[in-house]
């Protein structure tokens, strides 16, 4: 089972979301009403992580740096 976060969806402007957790099956569709309040719901996607290597993965440039260029944020 994995554990996903869920938000009530506010019925007037300038009301706050609650935040809650579920545990779900991942094949489980998200839920649209709390389980218990039968309030409308929404899942949160939540960021994930990354892994962050110092190494020489990958190719070198015709430089001879590791950067894979302009794009990647090292220049």
């Amino acid at each position: 089972m994995t554990t996903y976060v869920y938000e009530t969806i506010p019925a007037k402007a300038g009301q706050k979301p609650r935040h809650f957790e579920i545990k779900q099956n991942m094949n489980a569709k998200p839920l649209s009403k709390h389980p218990d309040s039968g309030e409308p719901i929404r899942r949160v996607v939540l960021g994930g992580f990354g892994v962050v290597s110092s190494g020489k993965a990958g190719s070198e440039s015709p430089s001879g740096s590791s950067c894979c260029g302009p794009s990647c944020g090292c220049h």
